[in-house]
């Protein structure tokens, strides 16, 4: 099992400031983290680390190479809720994702569901929201599967927090370029357990998110969904952080994982206690 690290560790640095300072904390890998359509003031004048979906993306793939990385994932979060828009990630987007991501060789692109934002998508009945979901993958699993790269949804909204709506996502949606990407803390945030998912899912894990979550976030369980990064250390909170990783290695699991976790002295210490439990 290989650990990697999530592009996005100082605020308002590039892309090439990020892919450093993992390097610095000896890394050998990280995904494609924040990106989007086009070109961005903030990527021009030095103050955000986005990825352009329209770029040159073995101009991506060098960028990272420079600093000793290899890219393990491409995000793809996006809102399968709420109406299509231009200002929405969305299909269009995962499209792109996918095209970027099979030129880099890079195997997967995560997404979710996320929560909805307006009152069309909070009034969806959970019959309709699957649909919606179905919908919107259908198109970029089609286009997965023709360029090799898999499609991993992650726990991160009420369905996908959910094992028994995963389920019928997966099965609704009946493509073999889709799969799961693991977040152990937004599984548990929204009220879910990463042990029970690994046994039930874990032929279709092929990718995970590591989260710890501190006892105080009890009362939100069920009530929110998802979380960007967590940040305290793995180990020191309420997840079943051991017991998942166990599960993992049982199921045959020995792919990529990626640590959200905020903080240096959190990051380095979730990677040792990950490197005490057998992994790279």
């Amino acid at each position: 099992m290989k650990v990697g690290c999530f592009a996005l560790i100082d605020p308002f640095s590039t892309l090439d400031h990020q892919l450093s300072r993992i390097a610095g904390m000896g890394f050998k890998y990280a995904d494609v983290t924040d990106n989007t359509d086009g070109a961005c003031l903030g990527v021009e004048f030095g103050f955000t680390a986005l990825a352009s979906l329209d770029g040159n993306p073995f101009d991506l793939k060098r960028r990272f190479a420079a600093h000793g990385l290899t890219i393990t994932s491409f995000c793809g979060h996006s809102n399968l809720l709420d109406p299509e828009a231009p200002w929405r990630y969305g299909t269009s987007q995962l499209i792109k994702a996918i095209r970027a991501a099979a030129a880099m060789g890079v195997k997967h692109v995560i997404t979710t569901e996320g929560d909805p934002k307006t009152e069309f998508g909070e009034g969806l009945s959970d019959g309709e929201a699957i649909f919606s979901i179905r919908s919107k993958l259908h198109e970029p699993l089609r286009m997965a599967a023709d360029y090799g790269v898999k499609l991993l949804l992650e726990p991160h909204g009420r369905y996908t927090d959910s094992m028994e709506h995963m389920e019928k996502i997966l099965d609704s949606c009946n493509s073999d370029a889709l799969g799961v990407n693991l977040d152990t803390g937004n599984l548990w945030l929204g009220g879910g357990d990463p042990v029970a998912m690994v046994k039930k899912f874990g032929s279709k894990i092929e990718h995970v998110h590591w989260k710890d979550m501190p006892a105080d976030l009890e009362p939100q369980r069920g009530k929110v969904f998802g979380a960007g990064m967590a940040i305290i250390p793995l180990g020191t909170g309420v997840v079943d952080i051991k017991g998942t990783f166990a599960a993992l290695q049982a199921a045959g699991f020995d792919g990529y994982t990626t640590l959200e976790i905020a903080g240096d002295e959190a990051v380095k210490k979730s990677h040792q206690y990950l490197k005490e439990l057998g992994a790279e």
